[in-house]
């Protein structure tokens, strides 16, 4: 099978021929049809990440996946059109194939193409595990979500919806209308307004940016509010450190949410795919065609 092969921190992934996986008990094959891109593949494949998610060399990128079963297992049969997302550890959605656990796996939405459901598992997870789980968003509430364009905040804005509470929003250019027509209430472009200048009373922050746009966030939450952040730990904020989990996944994946897809590259493209996402203008998930 051809694999996105890492064989030293640093460098570029390359394509490779490499064995087909074999399954184990309780374990299924999957034929990957695409692979999401995410700024967690990057950080491992740079070395940033390695006292977090330590990973053995040679490694196959990738965490996000979907694609169809091709071995039986535990509640699956041939052809079942499945997404999940692999342990950063092991990595390996950026190939052919794959095996895993067969309680890894979600069904697929029927809503949207099986290969856009590759840009569900951990943007998609990380929004609902932020609002839902952490910071219990509910009706009545108003939620500010940063980078509402983006992978996660494209995600989050949609479910802040879902879950009764009022969206400001923050982007700029394009994004803007992308977040407005995801269901935002309010779009500030942040080039033009600050928005600690301008908001007040808000119930919850979700910050996907990290740095001083979390610091200013604290400035806008009432008393008793909270911020969320998901790039990394930060003082006075929520960390969310997302894990895999299959039962929020199969939740999250019947939302009927709209995946925003930036890009799709081929899989020997992968290089070009990750750069491009590391340039941070990525309007909602960067994807990999594997199949």
């Amino acid at each position: 099978m051809k694999a996105l092969h890492l064989t030293a921190f640093g460098t570029e992934a390359t394509l490779t021929d490499l064995p087909a996986p074999t399954p184990g008990p309780g374990q299924v094959v999957v034929d990957v049809v695409a692979a999401a891109v995410n700024p967690l593949d990057r950080k491992i494949a740079s070395g940033a990440m390695h006292d977090f998610f330590p990973v053995t060399l040679p490694y196959v990128l990738g965490t996000d996946f979907s694609g169809r079963i091709a071995t039986p297992g535990p509640g699956w049969q041939i052809g079942d059109p499945v997404i999940g997302r692999l342990d950063p550890g092991t990595g390996g959605a950026f190939a052919e194939q794959i095996v895993l656990d067969a309680g890894q796996l979600a069904p697929a939405p029927s809503r949207i193409s099986l290969e856009t459901a590759a840009g569900l598992p951990t943007a998609a997870a990380t929004a609902w595990q932020a609002l839902a789980e952490i910071a219990n968003v509910h009706s009545g509430q108003t939620v500010l979500v940063h980078a509402a364009a983006g992978g996660v905040g494209s995600f989050a804005v949609q479910i802040a919806r879902l879950l009764g509470a009022r969206v400001v929003a923050t982007a700029s250019g394009s994004g803007v209308a992308l977040a407005e027509k995801l269901g935002a209430d309010e779009v500030l472009d942040y080039r033009k307004t600050e928005f600690d200048r301008r908001l007040r009373g808000i119930d919850v922050v979700l910050d996907t940016v990290g740095g001083e746009v979390g610091a200013r966030s604290r400035r806008v939450v009432k008393p008793g509010g909270l911020v969320v952040t998901t790039p990394a730990p930060a003082e006075g904020a929520e960390f969310v450190f997302h894990t895999s989990d299959a039962a929020r996944l199969a939740k999250v994946a019947d939302l009927g949410l709209e995946v925003l897809v930036d890009r799709t590259y081929p899989l020997a493209d992968g290089a070009p795919a990750l750069a491009y996402l590391g340039e941070g203008h990525a309007r909602g998930k960067v994807l990999l065609r594997v199949a």
